[in-house]
């Protein structure tokens, strides 16, 4: 659920599946998750725009083995040294193939790291473009994701299509470190420090705001639910 406090072995539990990349294209054949970040010491230049709607997700260096010197020095790769299509590569053509008409966009269900052991359910979202851009002494991946509302666990279709969806709206991580430590990582009805999510007091679909942390709270899930239940 967009906006849930998770653990790093939650995801995976969630997932089903060892998410040790950042990158993981249609994992059990259906939607793909990605891992971002946009701390300041990420090694990737990851970017939320558009008031919060729009994630621009920067794809991976080559490994970094012993025979690399330096991943940052060179060009994202998009094929493996087999000729396979990476994971640059599969959202890449996945990312084009919409553009192009000739598939639906691929749903990618996004993790945000916000500090050390502090993840957050971004949400899923819909891959609609990629390029390569250059930058000082290299080519790397960027790729468009938007955010979208009506898509949960249980409605991912196994074939994914074009369907007309709202766009939603992530809390900037900046907002969220700045909610966590006022409310000091607990419920604020309860005290809790498990379960939680990062609320919105006024819903965001009846005009609260993303961006500022006067609008944003923390609640277990429970009281979560509760004030869910009463809004309704």
């Amino acid at each position: 659920m967009r906006g849930n406090i998770i653990s790093y072995m939650e995801m995976c539990q969630k997932e089903g599946a060892s998410l040790q990349k950042g990158m993981n294209f249609r994992l059990k054949g259906k939607h793909s998750v990605i891992l971002m970040s946009v701390r300041e010491n990420s090694p990737y230049q990851d970017e939320i725009t558009e008031d919060g709607t729009v994630l621009i997700y920067e794809g991976h260096d080559v490994p970094n083995t012993k025979d690399i010197v330096s991943p940052k020095l060179l060009d994202q790769p998009e094929f493996r040294e087999s000729g396979s299509l990476n994971e640059n590569g599969k959202f890449h053509k996945a990312s084009q193939g919409y553009k192009n008409g000739i598939k639906g966009p691929d749903i990618v269900q996004v993790y945000e790291k916000i500090k050390k052991g502090i993840w957050s359910d971004n949400g899923y979202f819909h891959l609609v473009d990629s390029w390569i851009q250059k930058e000082e002494h290299r080519n790397v991946f960027k790729f468009k994701l938007v955010a979208v509302e009506g898509v949960t666990d249980e409605t991912i279709p196994e074939d994914v299509t074009d369907r007309d969806v709202k766009r939603s709206r992530i809390i900037p991580a900046s907002v969220k470190l700045e909610v966590w430590k006022r409310d000091k990582g607990k419920c604020i009805t309860c005290g809790a420090t498990d379960e939680l999510h990062f609320d919105h007091i006024l819903p965001y679909s009846k005009g609260g705001a993303s961006l500022k942390s006067d609008n944003i709270q923390l609640l277990c899930a429970r009281h979560n639910l509760q004030k869910s239940a009463k809004i309704q």
